[in-house]
């Protein structure tokens, strides 16, 4: 067991270092959403290991898969009208103790607040509940494409509902003189600091009530807005703006960003919060493909086709080729940044 532990915790240093090297070429060619490109990646990998005996063979077989994919959802959010609300929730658009309050079933919230202005405050938490759903159905269908391309996208909105600043319409610090603070917290602190981080958040737990438990994230996430945002301003009063801020190559980009002295400062004030919430979030994403799996009757995946379909490979390219031929700015609604 004890050694079983250490070869995952190996693996994964391994594969945040790797991540690493290749992070100054690959950034700029993605826009950074939630957890951006390294965080999201390194989450749905990360969750592989934590799933059981029947399950962890199917998934590691396709861990490339999981990984290059689970960036897919934020590719969309300029082509795929209606993609955009899926990542966040302004919990403060609905009033005090909001994320307590608010209904867990779709239908009601509809009900209530109009599907209109739910979609314009983000439906992060309804929307992993939906796709728990169907990918419980893609297990009982045995339906290898299916499976497989839900897990990804499903690990990237239960990553998005893990962070803070989707949990507030002050997103990026637009409202409080912050504006960068996004990819501060989400990004620029995991790139360079997550090889470090104890990331083994033990074996995946099946979930009794789903539903309940992305609120939970939500919760969890939402009660750490105020830190998030306090200490940075507070470290911003120590730093002039020629130490906060500094300039690095990124592949032929030289890029302004914040400086590496001012992100470990707000990450030793943070006190290990965002190294705790990549924890929470892979242990997090494992418990719901877990869930998944068992409610779906627990299918037998030596049994199913192990790898994707060709045409599931060439749905992909056609996708790929449309994201690259989009616009890398545009006006999709929510938490753009």
């Amino acid at each position: 067991m004890i050694f079983a532990a250490q070869s995952y915790l190996l693996t994964v240093k391994k594969y945040c270092y790797a991540l690493l090297i290749c992070l100054p070429l690959l950034f700029v060619a993605l826009r950074a959403h939630a957890w951006g490109f390294f965080g999201h990646r390194l989450l749905n990998r990360l969750a592989v290991y934590t799933l059981p005996p029947g399950m962890v063979g199917f998934y590691k077989a396709n861990i490339d898969y999981l990984t290059v994919n689970a960036t897919r959802p934020d590719s969309r959010r300029l082509l795929v009208p209606g993609e955009a609300p899926k990542h966040f929730l302004d919990v403060d658009r609905y009033g005090d103790s909001a994320e307590f309050k608010l209904p867990r079933k779709y239908a009601d919230a509809v009900a209530r607040y109009t599907e209109d202005s739910l979609l314009r405050h983000g439906i992060v938490p309804w929307n992993v509940v939906s796709m728990k759903n169907q990918l419980t159905a893609a297990f009982k269908a045995k339906d290898t494409d299916r499976i497989l391309r839900l897990s990804a996208d499903m690990g990237h909105y239960i990553a998005d509902a893990c962070v803070p600043l989707h949990t507030t319409r002050n997103y990026n610090g637009q409202l409080t003189g912050q504006r960068g603070i996004h990819g501060l917290w989400e990004s620029r602190l995991p790139e360079l600091l997550s090889a470090d981080y104890d990331l083994f958040s033990g074996k995946a737990q099946y979930l009794p009530n789903a539903t309940d438990a992305i609120w939970a994230a939500v919760i969890r996430s939402h009660a750490a807005v105020d830190s998030v945002l306090r200490f940075e301003k507070q470290l911003t009063a120590e730093f002039s703006d020629d130490q906060k801020f500094g300039y690095e190559q990124r592949g032929s980009q030289t890029i302004r960003t914040y400086s590496r002295e001012f992100s470990k400062a707000y990450h030793a004030r943070l006190n290990g919060q965002v190294e705790r919430q990549l924890r929470y979030a892979s242990g997090l994403i494992g418990d719901f493909w877990f869930t998944c799996w068992v409610d779906g009757g627990s299918p037998d995946l030596t049994q199913m086709t192990r790898l994707p379909s060709e045409a599931e490979q060439q749905r992909l390219e056609r996708e790929a080729k449309e994201t690259a031929a989009a616009p890398v700015a545009g006006t999709a609604p929510g938490h753009d940044e």
